[in-house]
């Protein structure tokens, strides 16, 4: 199966800064397209971003002008550069592969998530 793993979690004060990576391994199978979620305690999973191969991307409105997904050829990492960070950002964030047409729609695959924790 996937596996894939997230660095890049921290803490920060609101405004700041912080780049998430996540690298896919074990791959039996194209990938068409690679994402970010993430869960704050007592709330749904949503979706924050999500890439294709070609490179199309899809943002949550929240996030839309603040947070920027890029890959590494191949798709088998992506980033997520969030800047303007807002306490409303705080969950664990989780990376995930999927499909996109249209949205993107997160598949079976999903790391462990790392903390990103944003104080005003």
């Amino acid at each position: 199966q996937v596996q894939l793993v997230e660095s890049g979690g921290g803490s920060v004060q609101a405004g700041g800064s912080l780049r998430l990576s996540c690298t896919a391994s074990r791959m039996p199978y194209v990938i068409n397209a690679m994402g970010w979620h993430r869960q704050a305690p007592g709330k749904q999973r949503e979706l924050v971003a999500g890439i294709n191969s070609a490179g199309r991307t899809k943002y949550a409105d929240s996030v839309k002008g603040r947070f920027t997904i890029s890959r590494d050829n191949g798709l088998n990492t992506i980033y997520l550069q969030m800047n303007d960070l807002k306490p409303e950002d705080t969950a664990v964030y989780y990376c995930n592969t999927g499909i996109m047409k249209g949205p993107y729609v997160p598949g079976a695959s999903w790391g462990q998530g790392t903390q990103v924790t944003v104080s005003s």
